[in-house]
């Protein structure tokens, strides 16, 4: 009686779950399962499990000078045991777009022999601020000037209750503008920019240069400039731009300046300085003058930078704006009458990085003469954390804001009033 049933079992499981067989000696007189754990055996389907074909190899052609091979062209269709004839390509009287084949690179009326490397929004150069100082010839000084820092100290331009607003600002961007447990990064940084920058502009009534600018959001760049004996460009759109009808004041003396000729810039040899860049063939704004750039740190995986790479890219841009600016002033003047002051700031909505960039000369052929500046003031927190729930781990981290740290606002401040205060 038990080989039948389990026969009729096996065949029932079979019948409904074909790749799922139970071992029969596993059950019991009663046809349940033993004490014993219950054997699966599964298997997939022999189509999946094959080997895949071999993918076939062309069969060449082979041209005998002196013999014309027979096709059947003339006949109109195929006809086996004959080879298939090539036709010249067909060229249309008119011209129609979805046809076009452009023609070779060589061919072009813009090509030119010697390559340009161009500099865009997702390039990530291997040697970071370093490559960064060489391509734009600039020497780059840690931190911010002490002049430029202390403009939020002044109690005029400080924001009633200014640290309770920024922290509302912070909470606001990480704790109620979402309806998710825990906020995208692009999201929240964003939202905290946006924030920081509303509560600058509340200070319009007692400083009312603020009113003459504005932002201008996914603007175009485009800078071309020689660099030894290599031809550099920087172009693409890239983060919010804060624009002004005022130029922002030079940052240090003439003789500060003159001072840059004995500089020597840091070599990264035997790094090639184009490398890790693309390399190519060749009315009136009334806020023609960049005075900020905000930049945010992107989650998407195909263009995420790491920090130092974060930092060139801010550098790059600024000087790509201060340059297009210059060329538009001075022409092909090298040396400066005026300097061009840009700024920028980055975050991840959390850490901020504040840069002060001048250009004083356009001559970058050479490591030798008058060198631009740069103050750069690294990994600034603005707080330390910001938990919807509570961290535990070795210790607990209780939810909401810790860690607030006004010295941050104050310089983020301080870059927004240089120029209006």
């Amino acid at each position: 009686m038990l080989p039948e049933a389990t026969r009729y079992l096996k065949a029932t499981v079979s019948l409904f779950s074909p790749n799922v067989f139970l071992n029969a000696s596993k059950l019991s007189a009663h046809g349940a399962p033993s004490s014993l754990q219950t054997r699966r055996n599964l298997r997939v389907s022999h189509c999946f499990a094959a080997r895949v074909p071999p993918q076939k190899k062309p069969r060449e052609k082979v041209e005998i000078p002196g013999l014309e091979m027979v096709t059947y062209g003339d006949r109109m269709h195929y006809v086996p045991g004959l080879a298939k004839p090539v036709y010249p390509p067909w060229e249309m009287s008119f011209k129609d777009p979805r046809y076009y084949r452009s023609p070779p690179a060589q061919e072009m009326a813009l090509y030119k022999d010697k390559p340009c490397y161009v500099f865009n929004q997702r390039t990530s150069i291997l040697e970071g601020v370093r490559q960064a100082a060489w391509l734009t010839k600039t020497h780059v000084r840690p931190g911010l000037l002490p002049h430029l820092v202390s403009l939020a100290a002044k109690p005029e331009n400080q924001l009633p209750d200014q640290d309770e607003r920024v922290q509302n600002a912070i909470k606001h961007s990480r704790f109620w503008d979402t309806t998710e447990p825990r906020p995208r990064k692009e999201k929240y940084s964003n939202t905290l920019l946006l924030n920081l920058l509303h509560l600058c502009a509340t200070l319009q009534p007692t400083h009312p240069a603020v009113g003459r600018r504005i932002l201008a959001e996914n603007y175009s760049l485009a800078a071309t400039w020689k660099r030894g004996e290599d031809l550099f460009q920087i172009r693409g759109r890239n983060g919010l731009l804060h624009c002004s009808m005022d130029p922002l004041p030079r940052i240090c003396g003439e003789q500060e300046v003159l001072e840059t000729s004995d500089q020597v810039l840091e070599s990264f040899y035997p790094v090639s300085p184009t490398i890790d860049l693309q390399q190519v063939s060749e009315g009136e704004y009334p806020y023609p003058h960049a005075h900020t750039l905000y930049f945010l740190e992107t989650s998407d995986p195909n263009c995420q930078l790491r920090p130092e790479q974060f930092r060139a890219k801010m550098i790059m841009f600024t000087f790509g704006n201060a340059l297009a600016r210059a060329h538009k002033l001075y022409g092909p003047q090298s040396l400066l009458e005026r300097p061009i002051t840009v700024q920028a700031v980055g975050t991840n909505g959390r850490i901020f990085q504040f840069l002060v960039f001048q250009l004083n000369t356009t001559d970058l052929s050479g490591d030798d003469g008058i060198k631009n500046q740069a103050w750069l003031d690294e990994d600034v927190e603005l707080y330390d954390f910001a938990k919807v729930r509570p961290f535990i781990k070795r210790k607990e981290v209780p939810a909401g804001l810790a860690g607030y740290k006004p010295e941050t606002f104050s310089k983020f401040l301080a870059l927004y009033l240089h120029g209006a205060a």
